[in-house]
């Protein structure tokens, strides 16, 4: 564990491996918490990094991919996402891109790095805005089933705003470009989409 200088620590005095699959392990760790009280936590370990991608068109128009979510079983509209690789994000942002619309980009542009739930996980994610874009052929893997909605990106920026989005991620990504636009801090073509 790692220490804020002058700050107590998690102190772990013993670990168990209660579950393992190829996504995702769990750990419990009976511990001292900072201020030396007994107690158990349980760490969910993801084993790839989550990627996404806002992808934005010279017309001002961006993607929603739509599936049914498993764990607390709703539908979902979110930008492109979903597992990657720590050695190769871009990469892997680049196929979840191709695999989930069939689009392809020359410009990339790193928009966020984020914990996603620091609590309970040490998933962490990175975020991509692409522009530039070429249409092709989506080929989602044989578990999704998809939807995809083409809208201007200002629209979904303000799904993201009234809650229609409730994906983390993706409410950070398009917050994010949205301010570093209004900040002057995106390629003025680009920026254009969201003002």
């Amino acid at each position: 564990m790692t220490e804020q200088v002058g700050q107590p620590v998690w102190q772990v005095l013993e670990t168990r491996k209660v579950y393992d699959n190829p996504w995702i392990g769990v750990t419990e760790h009976d511990v001292l918490d900072p201020n030396g009280n007994p107690g158990l936590y349980g760490v969910v370990r993801v084993k790839g990094l989550a990627v996404g991608v806002l992808p934005v068109d010279g017309e001002g128009m961006t993607w929603l991919v739509g599936q049914q979510r498993f764990p607390r079983d709703y539908y979902s509209w979110e930008l492109p996402e979903g597992g990657g690789d720590f050695d190769d994000p871009r990469g892997s942002a680049e196929r979840e891109l191709l695999e989930e619309t069939g689009l392809t980009a020359a410009s990339w542009q790193e928009l966020v790095r984020m914990d996603l739930s620091n609590a309970i996980t040490d998933e962490q994610a990175m975020g991509f805005l692409a522009w530039d874009l070429a249409e092709g052929t989506a080929a989602p893997e044989a578990c999704e089933r998809l939807e995809i909605r083409r809208l201007p990106v200002r629209d979904v920026v303000e799904m993201a705003l009234n809650g229609e989005i409730v994906d983390a991620f993706s409410q950070a990504m398009l917050l994010k470009a949205d301010l570093l636009a209004r900040r002057g801090a995106l390629p003025g073509d680009l920026a254009r989409h969201f003002l």
